[in-house]
Parts: C-alpha cells; sequence; structure tokens
C-alpha cells in the first residue's frame, strides 16, 4: 500500500499578486467583488468611520466649550428694582454682549432707568472650563470690582464683590429670551429683568 504524501497548503494569492499576474486583464465578476471588498474600499470604509468619529467627538468638545452661547448680541426689555427704602420702580434695560472668537471671554454692558433712577454696569469675563472670572465697573456711583462663578449651558451665574459691597448676579438665555436677577444688600436689593433680542 503506498501512502499518498500530504499536499501543501494551497497559497493564498492576494489580490496584488493577481493584478501582478494577470497584467492589465479587464476583470469581472466575483474576483472584481472580492479583491475591491477587502482591500482598499475596506480600507476607506474603516478610514471614513474613524474620521467621522474624531470629527463628532471634536465638535462635541468645541460646543460644550463655549459656556457663552446665547448671549451674543443686543437686548432690550424691561425690569423692577427694588430699593433699601421698600420702594420699587420699574426699569427700562437695554444690555449688549460681545463674545469674542474663541467663545470663551465675554464682555457686557447693561444700562437701565427709571423715573428716577438708573445704573450703568460693564462686566469683561473670561472663561476656564466652566468657571468664569472677571471685572466689573458701575459708571453712576464710580464702583469696581470682581467677579467669579460659573456659566454654560443658558445661564451664568456669578458674584459681584467691591470694597463694602457684595452682590449675585444670575443671567438665563433662551432663544431669543433673557433674564437677568441680581440680588444684594445696598441701595439696590433686588433687580428682576426680562429682556428679547433686538
Amino acid at each position: 500500500m503506498t501512502v499518498e504524501p500530504n499536499p501543501s497548503p494551497k497559497h493564498q494569492t492576494t489580490c496584488a499578486e493577481e493584478y501582478a499576474v494577470r497584467g492589465n486583464v479587464t476583470f469581472e465578476g466575483d474576483f472584481s467583488m472580492k479583491c475591491l471588498g477587502s482591500g482598499l474600499i475596506g480600507q476607506a470604509v474603516k478610514a471614513g468611520a474613524v474620521v467621522a468619529a474624531l470629527v463628532l467627538s471634536t465638535s462635541a468638545g468645541h460646543a460644550q466649550a463655549r459656556p457663552f452661547a446665547g448671549f451674543d448680541g443686543a437686548w432690550s426689555g424691561n425690569g423692577i428694582v427694588s430699593l433699601s427704602d421698600g420702594s420699587t420702580e420699574r426699569l427700562r434695560c437695554r444690555a449688549d454682549y460681545k463674545v469674542d472668537r474663541t467663545g470663551l471671554g465675554l464682555k457686557q454692558t447693561l444700562r437701565c432707568a427709571s423715573d428716577s433712577y438708573k445704573f450703568d454696569l460693564s462686566s469683561d469675563v473670561t472663561s476656564q472650563g466652566d468657571r468664569v472670572s472677571g471685572q466689573w465697573t458701575e459708571t453712576n456711583r464710580n464702583i469696581s470690582g470682581s467677579l467669579q462663578g460659573t456659566a454654560g449651558s443658558g445661564r451664568i451665574e456669578v458674584m459681584v464683590e467691591a470694597p463694602g459691597f457684595t452682590a449675585s448676579l444670575t443671567l438665563r438665555a433662551s432663544g431669543n429670551k433673557q433674564t437677568v436677577q441680581i440680588s444684594s444688600k445696598g441701595d439696590i436689593r433686588g433687580v428682576s429683568i426680562t429682556m428679547v433680542k433686538s
């Protein structure tokens, strides 16, 4: 009885080798689909998926890194100021917000007036993550100081301080509507303002 030797494993011909052997031959049918599906197109699809994931990840991070989104522009509206003597007055207000190109810096002016009262507040704020800090000035009373707090998701909450003065300031923006709340223990005890984008 003669034992036949085991046949050598069949060499798996790659697409590149097939092209090298066959030269400039037009391939049709199963060979073309197999080579294209497992070769360049497969690699391109994988590369495209990786690029798409990176772009989406970068876009999401970029969006999250803009804490002042929604505030940029000119606003106007009305409000009420509560004074230390217990009286209240209606306010007419205008505000302007300028967000810098990075989205991490904000300059704000807020001017309000009633029949007998007015204030003019300016702020220059920068962000690091969700934390914000900066400087503010109220020109009618010639006072200025520092501020710090948080910002993000259409909301800014800060404490403003100056020698002998402290106040909390909360701003919310949603679409074309903005609200401003100020609370302090000075001659202005509270301010509540609603504005729309001009």
